[in-house]
This record gives structure tokens, C-alpha cells and sequence, in this order.
């Protein structure tokens, strides 16, 4: 009971000083909140949790702050994440399902996210490494020239020409983007490449097929390319920034290495390292984080993509932050990307 109580007591404090940015004290404690116990009750618990280090009193006679420990402990003991209200729903499902094509994707869902948190929102795009093969189109723009999409798990489309050294005629294109697609599409990109490239070369010991032409060769070695090109998994598209402004003298010591953090995309990608599968938010606060300079700050992130998660967003802000609307909105934006992505 006395457990169960002071958990309520720092259940408290939390929610008040996130909202005021003002110590707390027992007698505001009594007057907003129904805890059915008297005030000096209430002092003692104080006391008890600030010497367990749950709290901390940032000059005397002042009220209590939540530690980062305090904030561990109120986070881990929340017994669910908050649920979207119908209307927030509806909202989030409207601006994203407006998006044409991945970037709009990504870069609705970093304004949304920035807004609905007022923090600074941080979306990374799909990771090609973990995308699958969903289709792969070959049209003949010429006789001798030819357009590859290239159409991925993740919602990535990547276009490529491809230039022939000879004509290829309807019957030869059709059985080649057949054969392509038959190789290729359902594979993760490191068997789909396998594959292909077994079109030309044959696996395994085995010879090259006999109906490997110079257009099959072309086609394959393009593809190829394209599944190789990681350059993009490394993009980071980064919303909100003007948010920190709100948080006035209470962040001062912790803008300037966020703002020069939000800069480099190797930090952002850092930051948002732990997210694991869609649903489950990570949640790491102050010093829990990778880097040192940004030990005041908390991020709360998640995994996202159609099946396993293929990338991760999230939002970055300080310590004192309203971490179950937070974490319900992050899982939120990242369930309605989601379901676009394998929709599309």
C-alpha cells in the first residue's frame, strides 16, 4: 500500500510539473489531486522518494522535481500506452492518407508528428537492405530503351533506364520482365539480387542459362545496382525545430548541442537506433541516450514498415515532456505509415 501509494505521490508530480514547469509541493499535491491521505503523509512520501532518488529539490523550501530516475520509474509503470481519441484518429489517418508517393509520406508524418507533440519530430526513411521485392516493370520506351521501376516493400520506387545494344521486340520483353519478376519479386534485396544474378551467370556451379541475352544482362546488372545502392538508408527527415523555442531558460544548456545533433544524420540515426518492431516504443530518458550531450533530453521512438519494421521515427525533447501522449502519438503515426506503405 505505501508502495502503491508513493507511485501515485510521483504519478503526480510528474503530471504537474509537465504542465506548470514549476516545482511541486505537497499542498498543491492535495489540492488538484484526490489522494485520500493527509498532507504531512504526502510530505513524508516526499521526502522518502526525493532520498530514493525518484526526486529532487532544486533549492530549500522549494517543491520537487521528478529525477530521471523518477521519470524511469513513472513511464515503467504505465500500465498502457494512452489510446488515440477517435477524432485524433481520424485527423491522423486524413493527413497521411493525402501523401503520393514515400516522401510525402515521410515528411507528413514529421509535421504531424511535430505538431501533435510539439516536440521535434524525426522520421527515417525506409532502410532498403530489409525491403522486399514487391514488383519489378519493364517498359520499352524505345526499341533499344527501356525503363525499370522498381517497386519495394517499404512504399521506395526507384526508376532506371537502361540502353540495349540491339532492338528487343514484344515477345523477348514480356518473357524478360517474366523471367525478372519470377526471380525477384517476394525475395528480400540480398536473395533477390541473388537471383537475378543467377539469370546471367547461373548459381551455384551452375552454368549461365542458355537464353541469357545481352538485354537480359543489361536489364540485370541495373537492377542490380539499384538494390545495392544504400546511400539512401541513411536519410533522415527531421520536423519541429522551431518547438524547442516554447521551453524558454527551463532547456537553455541543451538547444545548442540538439540543434547542432539535428544537423548530422550519423546522431539522428543514433538516437533512434533501439526502436524495434511496429507497437513497441522506446522510451529513453536523459542519460540513457548515446550521447552524452544530450543527456537532458528523452526520446521516444518506434519501429515502422508493412511487416518487420523497416525504419524507425520518433520524436526528441527534454526530460520533462508528457510522455503517454507522446508515446501514443509516436505509435499512432507510426501504425497509420504502416498500413500506407503496405497499401501502396
Amino acid at each position: 500500500m505505501q508502495e502503491e501509494r508513493r507511485l501515485a505521490v510521483l504519478r503526480a508530480i510528474v503530471e504537474d510539473y509537465v504542465s506548470t514547469e514549476e516545482p511541486v509541493g505537497s499542498k498543491a499535491l492535495v489540492e488538484r489531486h484526490h489522494l485520500n491521505v493527509s498532507p504531512a503523509t504526502i510530505r513524508n512520501d516526499m521526502a522518502a522518494l526525493e532520498e530514493e532518488g525518484y526526486l529532487h529539490q532544486p533549492h530549500t523550501s522549494a517543491g520537487r522535481v521528478p529525477t530521471d530516475k523518477g521519470y524511469r520509474l513513472f513511464v515503467d509503470r504505465l500500465s498502457t500506452v494512452k489510446p488515440t481519441t477517435p477524432a485524433e484518429r481520424r485527423a491522423i489517418a486524413g493527413f497521411l492518407e493525402g501523401a503520393v508517393d514515400l516522401d510525402d509520406v515521410v515528411h507528413r508524418s514529421v509535421r504531424l508528428l511535430a505538431q501533435l507533440t510539439r516536440q521535434v519530430a524525426v522520421v527515417q526513411y525506409p532502410t532498403l537492405s530489409r525491403s522486399t521485392v514487391r514488383h519489378i516493370e519493364v517498359v520499352a520506351l524505345t526499341p533499344t530503351r527501356l525503363l525499370l521501376v522498381l517497386i519495394l516493400s517499404s512504399g521506395r520506387v526507384e526508376q532506371r533506364l537502361v540502353e540495349l545494344d540491339a532492338d528487343i521486340d514484344d515477345d523477348e520483353l514480356a518473357a524478360l520482365r517474366s523471367r525478372i519478376n519470377l526471380a525477384a519479386t517476394g525475395e528480400v534485396i540480398a536473395d533477390a539480387v541473388t537471383a537475378l544474378d543467377a539469370l546471367v551467370h547461373g548459381g551455384d556451379g551452375a552454368p549461365a542459362p542458355p537464353d541469357a541475352s545481352a538485354a537480359t544482362s543489361a536489364v540485370v546488372e541495373t537492377l542490380v545496382e539499384a538494390m545495392s545502392d544504400h546511400r539512401s538508408d541513411e536519410r533522415v527527415a527531421v520536423g519541429g525545430t522551431a518547438n524547442l523555442a516554447r521551453f524558454g531558460d527551463s532547456f537553455e544548456t541543451s538547444v545548442r548541442p540538439l540543434l547542432e545533433a539535428l544537423e548530422e544524420q550519423v546522431v539522428l540515426l543514433k538516437l533512434l537506433g533501439e526502436a524495434t518492431g511496429p507497437g513497441a516504443v522506446t522510451v529513453r530518458i536523459g542519460a540513457e541516450g548515446p550521447i552524452q550531450e544530450l543527456a537532458s533530453t528523452s526520446v521516444v521512438a518506434t519501429g515502422y514498415g508493412p511487416d518487420d519494421a523497416l525504419a524507425a521515427l520518433g520524436i526528441v525533447g527534454p526530460t520533462r515532456m508528457d510522455y503517454p501522449g507522446t508515446m501514443a502519438a509516436v505509435r499512432a503515426v507510426a501504425r497509420y505509415v504502416s498500413r500506407i506503405l503496405d497499401e501502396s
